[in-house]
């Protein structure tokens, strides 16, 4: 599926090329054939029969098509961008691409590289982006709004031994061990994005990048969004998700 950044040239030149060559096989025998229709008959019969396992009229969106797809159809499922790629240059595709004079090989090797290249410093930016709100905003923001809890806790109870702060005593517990948690986990986002910065080779980077980087955004990502829900928006240096979806006016 196309990503929702990318341009949709791409995939157009790739279906256009795949039915062009697929109507070049057709051609081909056709001309050939000594009765038309029965020949014609025969190659969509065989061409049913060979392709059957792509056809799917269900819910394509859904995990069990998957599922199904690969463990049952045989069908590839390739997930990420380093998993695709590398596969523009299998021999089956460099030799439809330079049959129909889409691409030349050198255009195809220069094409993969570009997008691999641009796959690793897109990630390699938002990962940067991502350890400095986290080390910058996120985490001030959220020991500010501690601190702030803390304070009218400690207030409270110096109006007496008997005044309950369970509520602050508890919030400021979570939020220190969220706290604690986003700072370990952006320490172990900054030596992934150094340890993808010391490789050369783009296809090696971009798999670092998929194997360590994304994973240790994603892990990141969870005590950010657990400390977002308990800090008061005031505090928040962010729109909310509630802002972002019901804020326009």
């Amino acid at each position: 599926m196309l990503g929702s950044s990318n341009s949709i040239a791409c995939a157009n030149i790739m279906l256009n090329a795949a039915v062009a060559e697929s109507l070049r096989i057709y051609a081909d025998r056709l001309e050939k054939a000594a009765d038309f229709n029965a020949e014609l008959h025969d190659m969509i019969r065989q061409t049913i029969k060979e392709h059957r396992r792509i056809i799917f009229n269900g819910n394509g969106y859904d995990d069990a098509w998957i599922k199904e797809a690969t463990e049952k159809r045989g069908l590839l499922n390739y997930r990420t961008t380093p998993d695709c790629m590398p596969h523009l240059l299998d021999e089956k595709n460099v030799t439809m691409l330079t049959g129909l004079g889409v691409f030349t090989e050198e255009e195809l090797r220069s094409r993969c590289e570009i997008m691999l290249e641009n796959y690793c410093k897109t990630v390699v930016i938002e990962a940067s982006t991502m350890t400095d709100m986290a080390r910058t905003m996120i985490a001030p923001a959220a020991s500010a709004y501690a601190r702030s809890v803390a304070e009218a806790a400690a207030a409270k109870r110096a109006l007496g031994t008997g005044v309950p702060c369970r509520y602050e005593t508890a919030l400021v517990e979570k939020l220190s061990v969220l706290l604690d948690e986003i700072d370990a986990k952006t320490d172990e986002l900054e030596k992934a994005l150094l340890a993808v910065g010391n490789i050369d080779d783009i296809k090696e980077k971009s798999e670092a990048i998929r194997d360590s980087l994304l994973p240790a955004m994603c892990e990141l990502r969870v005590p950010c969004d657990k400390a977002e829900q308990l800090t008061a928006k005031k505090y928040w240096p962010f729109p909310t998700y509630a802002d972002l979806l019901f804020g326009v006016k």
